[in-house]
């Protein structure tokens, strides 16, 4: 939980990045994701022992209302990217929650309660790249049949969740993969969406957990193979002239600064792609 923490205090000593707190999502958003039992019993606090442990964390009002709040900053970073082309929600990526329960420190699904949203509000067909190491199975379970949306997930194809789900386009990594397999498939991924899917918004799960000082991650890449995988995403929503909404998704490194450094480098380079649209603009 400390990366948080750690990630905003760097994030605010840059003038340039304009730090906004979120709303929390309301019953009527999450229910756009999410089944009326499952929010009643997080909301009043009647989860069994068993959902608890499943969760991997207890419950508390702290805990709902930061629930509440990372799904409704992906809901805003979702909004603000659309009007100027990229945000980031400093949390978020909850990609292992269902819409019955949650799962893997995952208690409500930002991602689909954010694409949920904005379809809502206009017809949008959303894709959500999911490159945690961890598949997120929640997500694909809640969009992966949905034709409006696209769910891709890059992940180790044998680390957690050993269950998985069916995403619209799955990419099992063997554990040890490097920089130049990793974005080799992930360029080929990326490709096959493109032909595939014509997003309008794209939402992107930056994990940290890649990379190779992660505890849990079982992957390889450098700092600078996190940095590529980044630099890819984002190039191909400038290609789409996509609107891009980033969520930090997770990070487990053996040393905290390292989660946040990689987590830093996402949003600096999500910097530099708004500092790109807007010259575009102004030409």
């Amino acid at each position: 939980m400390e990366k948080y923490r750690l990630l905003r205090d760097l994030v605010s000593s840059n003038s340039e990045i304009e730090l906004i707190e979120p709303a929390a999502a309301t019953d009527q958003d999450l229910l756009r994701a999410h089944d009326l039992a499952y929010i009643q019993a997080i909301t009043q606090g009647n989860l069994s022992d068993a959902q608890i442990r499943e969760i991997g964390f207890p419950w508390s009002e702290a805990m709902v209302e930061r629930s509440r709040r990372s799904a409704g900053a992906t809901i805003a970073a979702c909004i603000s990217a659309i009007k100027e082309g990229i945000s980031v929600n400093l949390a978020g990526g909850t990609h292992h929650a269902y819409a019955n329960k949650g799962s893997g420190f995952c208690v409500f699904n930002d991602a689909a309660v954010a694409a949920r949203y904005i379809q809502a509000i206009q017809a949008t067909r959303v894709a959500v790249i999911d490159l945690d190491v961890h598949q997120g199975n929640g997500t694909a379970a809640i969009l992966g049949t949905d034709p409006s949306c696209f769910t891709l997930s890059l992940h180790g194809e044998k680390n957690f969740p050993f269950r998985k789900e069916d995403s619209h386009l799955d990419v099992g990594l063997p554990d040890g993969c490097g920089d130049s397999q990793y974005l080799e498939i992930l360029q080929q991924a990326l490709v096959d969406l493109e032909g595939l899917f014509n997003p309008e918004l794209i939402i992107y799960l930056a994990g940290a957990d890649p990379h190779e000082g992660d505890r849990l991650g079982r992957l390889k890449l450098t700092m600078q193979g996190m940095g590529q995988r980044d630099q890819m995403v984002l190039a191909f929503a400038k290609e789409l002239q996509c609107p891009i909404a980033i969520a930090m998704a997770g990070g487990y490194g053996r040393e905290i600064k390292t989660t946040v450094d990689v987590h830093h480098q996402t949003i600096q380079l999500a910097l530099q792609h708004h500092q790109q649209l807007k010259t575009k603009v102004h030409q």
